[in-house]
C-alpha cells in the first residue's frame, strides 16, 4: 500500500479562461504530482498566444501567475492543487487532480502535456 501511495501519478492541468460564462478556456500547463514530487509545465506557445485574446492588462495577470507557479515552487502539493482547483478565479482555472494508472516516467510525462497541452504541429510541405 505504501509503495502504491509513493509511485501514485496524478495531473491537473492549467486553463486561461477566455469566456467564463460559457466556460471556455484553453490549457496553458500541466502539474504533475509522483509521491510528493510536484512538477509544473508551461507552453510559453499558448501564453503568447493569449496576447491577442486578452486585454493587455488581463494578458498581464495571466502570463505573471502562471509563469509564477513554476518559479515560485508556491504549487507543491496535492492539498495546494485541490485549494486551486475550488477556488481559481475567473481567469485561470484548474482541472481536478486526475489520477492515472501509467508508469510515472519522464516519457509518461511528456505524453500528457503533449496530449492535454501542447503539441508542436508538423509544417506540411505544398
Amino acid at each position: 500500500m505504501i509503495s502504491e501511495m509513493k509511485n501514485s501519478f496524478k495531473y491537473s492541468i492549467i486553463y486561461a479562461v477566455l469566456r467564463p460564462e460559457i466556460s471556455e478556456q484553453i490549457s496553458v500547463g500541466l502539474i504533475t504530482i509522483v509521491g510528493e514530487k510536484v512538477d509544473i509545465r508551461i507552453s510559453t506557445h499558448k501564453l503568447k498566444a493569449l496576447r491577442n485574446l486578452f486585454s493587455e492588462k488581463e494578458y498581464q495577470f495571466v502570463s505573471s501567475v502562471v509563469s509564477q507557479m513554476k518559479r515560485n515552487n508556491r504549487v507543491n502539493s496535492v492539498e495546494a492543487i485541490n485549494y486551486l482547483t475550488r477556488y481559481s478565479n475567473n481567469m485561470i482555472a484548474f482541472s481536478p487532480l486526475q489520477n492515472i494508472d501509467i508508469e510515472p516516467t519522464e516519457q509518461s510525462r511528456k505524453r500528457l502535456y503533449k496530449n492535454y497541452v501542447y503539441s508542436r504541429a508538423h509544417r506540411v510541405n505544398n
